[in-house]
């Protein structure tokens, strides 16, 4: 059985790029985002298109457009922290940046995690204060333009 926790997965942000090809990202240096506490729902999922006829007893659901979605990173603030710069440097611009998600999923040691590359603009730095007794947060969230994923394999 290969199912876990999310404990030990990375989120890495890479360069502005053009790129819409996997090999392309995957071969991009990237940093990793430090005190990541969570990532939240991304990946592909088609619009839901209707049509009602006059004569049918039915709304009708068709497949329209895919939509990778909007990549939330939740971090503790650490405004030292080289990848949370990098991310709020990217949100001040227009610019498509690459971004990377590697799982903590690999079933064994022997085998690889799941890798995720995407790429698209950086559209928020917000923070949260939060209380006296909260962490202060900051979430960022990343649009997919481009998402590919690598599945984890298992290696003998």
């Amino acid at each position: 059985m290969a199912i876990g926790t999310s404990e030990g997965s990375s989120v890495f942000i890479g360069p502005v790029t053009a790129a819409t090809d996997q090999a392309t990202l995957e071969g991009l240096t990237y940093v990793e985002i430090g005190s990541v506490e969570s990532i939240g729902e991304f990946g592909p999922q088609a619009q839901d298109v209707t049509f009602t006829p006059l004569k049918g007893p039915s709304v009708q659901h068709l497949k329209g457009a895919v939509d990778n979605g909007m990549l939330p990173i939740v971090c503790a603030r650490d405004p030292l922290d080289a990848g949370q710069i990098a991310l709020a440097a990217a949100a001040a611009t227009k610019y498509e940046y690459a971004i990377k998600i590697v799982l903590a999923d690999e079933a064994d040691a022997n085998d690889t995690p799941t890798t995720f590359y995407g790429r698209g603009p950086i559209f928020s730095a917000r923070n949260n204060v939060g209380g006296a007794n909260d962490v202060t947060k900051r979430t960022f969230n990343a649009g997919l333009n481009v998402f590919f994923e690598e599945p984890s394999e298992a290696v003998a």
